[in-house]
């Protein structure tokens, strides 16, 4: 999952934190601790692999101490990024909007996250109540202290986004907005015996139809899977919200993401120290001499350090400013680079350490060894054909006074970069030979990344590595939040039967393994347009994944399909939100750069469908 900030002039931007809601005196505790638990988790993972692989005793509550940071981390980073704007949403039809109209959309927006959350604070509490006798084998300490993290989560979220409500919305917004989503309930509460006669129709009025509008709206995606899930449960069912809470907990507390906020804070890291545009520099003095030289640099540099940081944005933002200056004096038109970089980035999704994957094999028990192995070899299938695309478009590109890198430059340049180019193999060598978990190597990356950027990069200041704590720990919120609440909605899908009735119609499709790839492959494209890639996994995966596999589609090769069309839907204009996001980082405007991305996009596609026809591109190396 990509963090990228929505702008005044509607178009996203990475890395930009500000408190909107004034309430500094509270924040301030919250990130600091929010730090803490962070530099705590890490330690305690670097910890434990010293004791299970230098001392062969592993620490017996590792892992139950890790739970237990890890949920708390998630519920505090939740309210930083509601504190920040950090939650990721789909905003194209409210930054269309006249001023006034949006105005009451943002506002009606918040309303609408502040009645999910209200209506659930009960239940956490509750929730919460029920854990109590229920005590952590090797802490032996009650799971309620754990559980504790969610209610308090929920209400200091609801105290966050009062501040902002009182602070961003004029006195008529709050009161239409209020009277306008107060009015929706009461209705939906009067019309709940009609929807006791709509039976399944019910998924599409109550479920779809509220996720839907929220996403219209712009609220947060996170948060438009809670409302969703929690109209169909409260209209429609007699089912306890307590579910809900409970499938929240179990879709962000998994082992497995744990990885995750590591990651994110080395992709934080190689941002500061430069190490990604090392990567940059020395692939520049390779192959910046030949024709369409400087396309292959982005490419590979896409590749390479997207091994390293597994976010999307970050690596746009460190390869842009680096080659734009160098294309732009080739003859390249910004529009031209912008589509490149927006599809290299596709390309680059499937490399290790993915976040996507790790969701991935997180939901639907896919080796995530086997993932990352599979991922590098897809990703350098993808960057052939991309690299081939852009040498056709090159083959005018001006290369007067172009001149080759001596030995020497390009000698000095690997010494620089060596440090960082080690990390990816590490990564990528540690988890598929099986030598350490995803989590494990994630925290060793990070220290070796910190290490080395204080000691060959220019080092990082306290306050830098505070900020990227902090940072860190808003971007697992909005992150995790996501996958609660969309395993909430997966859940509701799964007890109306519709998993049953989906699997019935996939496995009945004329043209058995090949169409149902066809149908994946489009169901992908337009879910990765509208939610991104997380919610789409989370919903879809427990209910796809076993119908290939009767289908007998090896479940790594189905993965990849998955993720890449997932990918290519992410910057499909005129919807895709990483288009924008490539757009904002090369400024340029997305109409100019949507006339040239269609040919990359179809490069890809071509590769998708071979990837999808060809078992052996996935898995014939691994």
């Amino acid at each position: 999952m990509d963090h990228a900030i929505e702008t005044h002039d509607g178009i996203v931007e990475p890395g930009l934190a500000r408190r909107t809601s004034g309430l500094g005196f509270l924040m301030r505790p919250l990130e600091a601790i929010s730090a803490l638990l962070i530099v705590a988790l890490i330690g305690l993972v670097c910890v434990n692999v010293f004791c299970r692989y230098v001392l062969g005793r592993p620490i017996v509550a590792g892992d139950e101490i890790a739970s237990f940071m890890f949920l708390w981390i998630v519920m505090l980073g939740a309210v930083i990024a509601i504190d920040r704007n950090e939650h990721l949403r789909l905003a194209i039809l409210v930054n269309r909007a006249p001023p006034k109209l949006k105005s009451f959309m943002e506002a009606t927006g918040l309303v609408i996250i502040g009645t999910f959350l209200a209506a659930l604070l009960p239940s956490a509490l509750e929730h919460t109540y029920f854990e109590k006798d229920i005590t952590a084998p090797a802490l032996d300490i009650s799971m309620a202290w754990r559980i504790a993290g969610i209610p308090l989560g929920i209400a200091l979220m609801l105290v966050v986004l009062a501040a902002k409500f009182l602070r961003e919305t004029t006195t008529s917004d709050m009161v239409k907005s209020l009277a306008v989503v107060a009015a929706v309930v009461l209705a939906m509460w009067l019309l709940t015996p009609a929807f006791a006669q709509l039976g399944k129709g019910n998924i599409v009025v109550l479920l779809v139809g509220v996720i839907a509008v929220c996403l219209a709206l712009g609220v947060p995606i996170g948060f438009c899977f809670g409302s969703g899930t929690l109209a169909f449960l409260m209209f429609s069912t007699k089912l306890p919200l307590t579910v809900i809470v409970g499938r929240m907990d179990e879709g962000m507390s998994s082992l497995i993401l744990l990885s995750v906020p590591i990651f994110v804070l080395l992709g934080c890291i190689l941002d500061a120290t430069g190490m990604g545009k090392a990567i940059v520099d020395v692939l520049g003095t390779m192959f910046g001499h030949v024709r369409a030289g400087m396309s292959y640099v982005m490419l590979g540099s896409l590749y390479l350090v997207s091994g390293i940081s597994g976010s999307k944005v970050s690596d746009m933002a460190t390869v842009a400013p680096a080659l734009f200056p160098e294309m732009k004096r080739r003859g390249n038109k910004p529009a031209e680079m912008v589509a490149l970089l927006g599809t290299g980035a596709i390309m680059a999704d499937t490399v290790p350490p993915s976040i996507v994957l790790i969701v991935i094999g997180s939901v639907a028990g896919v080796s995530i060894a086997a993932l990352f192995a599979s991922g590098f070899i897809v990703a350098f299938f993808l960057l052939m054909i991309l690299a081939i695309a852009a040498r056709w478009k090159a083959r005018h590109e001006n290369m007067t006074g172009v001149a080759r890198a001596s030995w020497g430059m390009v000698g000095k340049a690997l010494l620089i970069a060596a440090p960082a180019l080690v990390l990816p193999f590490l990564v990528r060598g540690a988890v598929t030979e099986g030598v350490a978990t995803a989590t494990e190597v994630s925290a060793i990356a990070v220290l070796y990344a910190m290490i080395t950027g204080m000691t060959l990069y220019g080092g990082i200041s306290r306050r830098q590595i505070y900020s990227m704590l902090v940072e860190t720990a808003a971007m697992t919120g909005a992150i995790l939040i996501i996958l609660g609440t969309a395993s909430a909605a997966a859940w509701a899908l799964t007890q109306t039967g519709f998993a049953g009735y989906l699997a019935n119609a996939m496995q009945g499709l004329p043209g058995g393994w090949v169409v149902f790839m066809a149908v994946t492959i489009v169901v992908f494209l337009i879910l990765g347009c509208l939610l991104e890639g997380l919610p789409a996994i989370v919903l879809l995966a427990p209910l796809m994944f076993p119908i290939a596999k009767t289908l007998a589609i090896d479940p790594v090769h189905y993965a990849m399909v998955v993720v890449v069309a997932m990918n290519i839907g992410l910057f499909l204009p005129p919807v895709g939100i990483g288009f924008y996001i490539a757009c904002s980082i090369g400024k340029v405007q997305p109409d100019t750069a949507m006339r040239n991305i269609w040919f990359y996009l179809a490069a890809l596609f071509i590769g998708l469908i071979a990837i999808a026809l060809i078992p052996w591109i996935s898995v014939g190396l691994i």
